[in-house]
């Protein structure tokens, strides 16, 4: 099993997800800030007089743990909604899971997804 954590821009999350659909058991999303390659937006100061360069542009985060077997569709689904081929498009990182309980059916491993 494989955890997937795909972190995006923010405008771009329902295009993942609406990809997502079907191909994952399921998934959760997180909102944050961050700062990488992409360029910052300029924002606006006070009272609209000046602008200046945000500290960070807005991110979200995509978590899914998927059997192995799923692991290209998801990282494929979520590339393709989101690459526009500019820098700060975002990243995907792959890391391996040991385990995976269900709390509510007590199921292990890949029956519980």
């Amino acid at each position: 099993m494989k955890r997937v954590t795909a972190i995006i821009q923010a405008d771009k999350v329902k295009n993942a997800t609406d990809a997502l659909e079907g191909k994952v058991g399921g998934f959760i999303t997180l909102e944050g800030k961050g700062r990488g390659s992409g360029a910052r937006p300029t924002v606006r100061m006070g009272r609209g007089t000046g602008t200046m360069k945000a500290e960070y542009n807005q991110v979200a985060s995509i978590i899914t743990i998927v059997d192995d077997a799923q692991l290209n569709a998801a990282i494929d689904a979520i590339s393709g909604a989101v690459y526009t081929g500019t820098a700060g498009d975002g990243v995907i990182i792959v890391s391996s899971v040991d385990d995976v309980i269900n709390i509510a059916s007590k199921k292990k491993g890949a029956d519980a997804l």
